[in-house]
């Protein structure tokens, strides 16, 4: 369950994101709660394309508090912007792309092969599948957060 002051951001966000050109999926605890995961959200992870992080950009111009830019670490980059809706911190993810072994990069995450959709509200709201969120989170060196995820799958599939 979501607290109400999420909620209230995320039915703004639904509202403004209708009709997007370009694919996008909620990612993070957000996007883990609306499939059941028992967890605490802090903010609301919104990740796209690179296009479709500035066509995000630009249906919350008015939230916007840190356009949507390039940032790098180690293991990962992508565009990343910020946004504040009824109050709740919103990210937007553009293009992310990981750090593969020998120091290139992958091609960015095509949010439309990892996503999902569920009913929230009577809405059908893309998230990421867990499935993924698991394996992405491995792969940028956050174990815990990975295998936290895994031990919940695993507890909620049925008995054969």
């Amino acid at each position: 369950m979501l607290p109400r002051e999420f909620e209230t951001a995320l039915q703004t966000i639904l509202e403004q994101l209708t009709g997007l050109p370009e694919a996008w999926a909620l990612t993070g605890s957000v996007g883990m709660v609306l499939q059941g995961m028992p967890l605490q959200v802090h903010d609301i992870d919104v990740q796209t394309s690179p296009l479709g992080a500035i066509q995000i950009q630009q249906r919350l111009e008015g939230w916007m508090v840190e356009p949507v830019r390039q940032v790098e670490s180690s293991f990962m980059r992508s565009l990343l912007g910020r946004a504040v809706v009824e109050g709740v911190e919103v990210e937007i993810i553009g293009g992310v792309q990981k750090r593969l072994e020998g120091g290139g990069w992958e091609e960015p995450v095509n949010v439309a092969e990892h996503r999902r959709r569920v009913e929230w509200r009577g809405l059908n709201v893309p998230v990421l599948v867990l499935e993924y969120e698991a394996e992405a989170y491995r792969r940028m060196g956050r174990l815990e957060k990975a295998e936290k995820i895994r031990r919940w799958l695993d507890s909620t599939k049925p008995l054969d």
